[in-house]
């Protein structure tokens, strides 16, 4: 005689917390795909989708599109000052790595950009944008020595970042890093290495 399981047995087991910490991966995942294609405005839904579970499940890690936003450009942020606080840093370096994610990213320019745009995006992230924003200030100020042609006015640095950041168009990482390097010259910055910071 065939054993049939029961309800409980075919249902699978409920990992709690390591569910958890997979969803809110597969969340991050997924939102740094999709702002990545789409910038900041990218639909929660599409990114619900993408990760593969329901947007219950999105709002219950993130409870608004700050949350998320937040969460997905804090690794951005976090690896420009890196660059910034390690031995030996200086200027051109950190603008390489902060060229990286500019051609990797929409949201990471979407970002730079939030105060400004009055988009829907800079409604729903306006605040942790601008603490992220001044972040990345911050990082690459420290390095801004005397006589640069970036060291005028408090706002000149992070204008010509929106300038670069402005340029980085293009179907492929290539040419978005072929164009954002291009702006650099024609402002007469010096860039380092793009790439992503190594330690």
């Amino acid at each position: 005689m065939t054993q049939h399981p029961t309800a409980q047995e075919r249902r699978p087991a409920n990992d709690g917390p390591k569910a958890a910490a997979r969803n809110r991966a597969a969340l991050i995942a997924a939102a740094r795909e999709v702002y990545a294609e789409y910038g900041l405005d990218a639909p929660l839904s599409g990114i619900a989708r993408r990760a593969g579970v329901g947007q219950g499940v999105l709002y219950r890690h993130f409870p608004d599109r700050a949350a998320l936003a937040n969460a997905v450009l804090e690794e951005n942020v976090r690896e420009v000052e890196q660059a910034g606080a390690a031995a030996g840093a200086n200027l051109a370096g950190v603008l390489g790595v902060l060229t990286w994610h500019l051609t990797e990213s929409a949201a990471f320019i979407g970002l730079l950009h939030a105060d400004r745009t009055g988009s829907r995006a800079a409604d729903d992230v306006h605040a942790h944008a601008s603490a992220l924003s001044e972040r990345v200030a911050r990082s690459l100020r420290g390095h801004v020595t005397d006589g640069h042609r970036l060291a005028g006015a408090e706002d000149d640095l992070m204008l010509a970042v929106a300038m670069v950041s402005g340029a980085v168009t293009g179907p492929t990482r290539a040419e978005r890093e072929r164009r954002a390097l291009a702006a650099w010259r024609l402002l007469g910055v010096a860039v380092g290495p793009v790439r992503p910071f190594g330690g």
